[in-house]
C-alpha cells in the first residue's frame, strides 16, 4: 500500500497562511512579558492594593497640589461655583505667616528628639530582647501594647502624670518645672517628643527583632574569636548587619513625625501654649477646615512633603541606603 506524503517545500519558501497564524512570535512574547511582568498572577494580586494607594493617596495629592494653585473654598455640593487660577499666591501667603514658621519649627524640635530616640531605644531595646532572656514574651507584648492601644486613652494616662498637680511634679517636688510640662512653651514640644517615642517604640523594636533574627550567629563567635566583647560585638556586627532596619526605622519615624496631630490636639488642646506645640498638620485643619481657607491649608501640605522627602532623601544617604 502506497501512503501519500506531503512535499517539502522547498528552501527560503514563504509559510502559508496557516503556518503563519500558529506560530508564535518571540517580539509579541517579549513585549507581553514586560508589560505583565514574568508572573502575571502577582500583578492580579497586587491590583486592589494599588487601586487603594491610587484613591487613598495618589488622588488626595495630586488634588491638593492642583488646590494649591487656585483661590479654592468650600461649597454647597453640587453648587457650581468659580474657583479660579491663583498661581502662587497660596504660597506667599504661607511663607508670610509666622505661625507656619513657628508650626514647621515645632516639628523641627519634634524630630530632633524623636527620631534618634526611636533609633537609638528600639536597637537597643530590640537586642537586649533578641538575647535568651526570662520571660521573653512578656517583655515583647508589653512594649507592644501602648503601640496598639487608642490614643485618646494613652493620653488621659498621659494627662495624670504630667499635670501640675499629676504624679511625676508630686515625685519631683521642687524639681518640678513651673509653669508644668504641658502648658510650657519650653517643654510642651519635647514632652510630646517623649510620649510619641514611647507610644510608638514598640512598632520598631519589632523591625529590629525581625532583622536581628536574620543575623548569621557565625559572626558574632568569629568576633569572639578575634577576642571582641559585647560592646564590640554590638558596634561591628549588630549595627552593620541591621543597617536596613536601620534606615527603614528613620525613613518610618520621620514620615510619621511629620504628620504628628493627634497628640498636640489631645494633650496641649490645639496647639498651646499659644502655638506652642502647633504642628503643620495640626495647622492645615486650624487653617483649611476650623476657618475654611482649604487652599492654604493645601499649600502648607505641599511644601511639607517636600521637605519631608528632601530629609528622607538625606538621611537614606546617609545611613547607606543605596547599599543596603
Amino acid at each position: 500500500m502506497v501512503t501519500a506524503t506531503t512535499p517539502a517545500a522547498p528552501p527560503g519558501a514563504v509559510p502559508r497562511k496557516a503556518d503563519r497564524r500558529g506560530t508564535a512570535s518571540p517580539g509579541g512574547g517579549r513585549r507581553k512579558r514586560k508589560l505583565l511582568g514574568e508572573n502575571p498572577l502577582g500583578l492580579l494580586f497586587s491590583a486592589p492594593y494599588l487601586v487603594f494607594i491610587i484613591l487613598v493617596f495618589a488622588y488626595p495629592l495630586v488634588f491638593a497640589v492642583w488646590m494649591s494653585f487656585q483661590d479654592y473654598f468650600f461649597a454647597a455640593p453640587g453648587a457650581v461655583v468659580d474657583r479660579p487660577f491663583a498661581g502662587l499666591d497660596n504660597y506667599a501667603r504661607v511663607l508670610q505667616d509666622p505661625a507656619v514658621w513657628r508650626a514647621f519649627g515645632n516639628v523641627g524640635i519634634f524630630l530632633i528628639i524623636n527620631v534618634p530616640l526611636t533609633v537609638i531605644l528600639s536597637l537597643l531595646l530590640a537586642s537586649a530582647l533578641n538575647r535568651a532572656v526570662h520571660a521573653r514574651a512578656f517583655f515583647r507584648v508589653a512594649y507592644y501594647v501602648p503601640y496598639v492601644t487608642a490614643s485618646v486613652a494613652i493620653v488621659g494616662v498621659w494627662l495624670f502624670l504630667f499635670s501640675g498637680n499629676g504624679l511625676v511634679n508630686n515625685v519631683l517636688g521642687p524639681l518640678a518645672p513651673d509653669p508644668s510640662w504641658l502648658i510650657n512653651s519650653q517643654l510642651a514640644m519635647p514632652s510630646i517628643a517623649l510620649f510619641v517615642t514611647w507610644k510608638q517604640l514598640g512598632f520598631y523594636i519589632l523591625l529590629y527583632l525581625a532583622a536581628l533574627q536574620n543575623v548569621p550567629k557565625e559572626l558574632y563567635e568569629s568576633a569572639s574569636t578575634d577576642g571582641a566583647g559585647p560592646v564590640r560585638s554590638f558596634f561591628s556586627v549588630t549595627i552593620p548587619s541591621v543597617r536596613p532596619a536601620t534606615v527603614l526605622v528613620l525613613l518610618l519615624s520621620t514620615v510619621t513625625g511629620a504628620n504628628l496631630f493627634t497628640e498636640p490636639y489631645l494633650l496641649t488642646g490645639g496647639g498651646g501654649p499659644n502655638g506652642a506645640s502647633t504642628s503643620p498638620v495640626l495647622l492645615m485643619y486650624q487653617r483649611g477646615i476650623e476657618q475654611g481657607n482649604p487652599d492654604v491649608a493645601a499649600a502648607i501640605g505641599v511644601i511639607l512633603v517636600v521637605l519631608v522627602m528632601i530629609i528622607a532623601f538625606i538621611q537614606r544617604k546617609l545611613a547607606g541606603g543605596d547599599e543596603s
